[in-house]
């Protein structure tokens, strides 16, 4: 069995955007910063407001870090880390990525 899941097509995330997918019945907010080959894979569930709303957030940075604001009460995520820039006690769920052959996949492993 595979370690990775294709989930979407690249082309599928317009650039600065996010959209949502699903994994082992998980939502998974996955975005894409720019025109980079690269998706950032967080869960979609936001702990201030307590819904899955992240892959509707705007994205950007904060100085070096790449974040998402989420939606609801604009807290700011690291893409990578998964910390909360506010409040550094909460974190969301990151998730591996990559893309192949326009392909985006998500390891089913953590």
């Amino acid at each position: 069995m595979s370690d990775w899941i294709s989930v979407c097509q690249l082309d599928d995330i317009a650039p600065d955007t996010g959209v949502c997918a699903q994994l082992n019945n998980e939502q998974v907010a996955l975005f894409r910063y720019g025109r980079e080959q690269r998706v950032y894979a967080v869960a979609n569930y936001d702990p201030f407001g307590k819904a899955n709303v992240l892959s509707r957030g705007i994205i950007g940075s904060v100085g070096e870090q790449r974040v998402v604001a989420s939606p609801l009460y604009k807290q700011h995520f690291d893409l990578q880390t998964g910390i909360c820039l506010e409040d550094d006690a909460v974190q969301i769920a990151t998730f591996n990525s990559r893309v192949v052959d326009n392909q985006v996949q998500l390891s089913v492993r953590r």
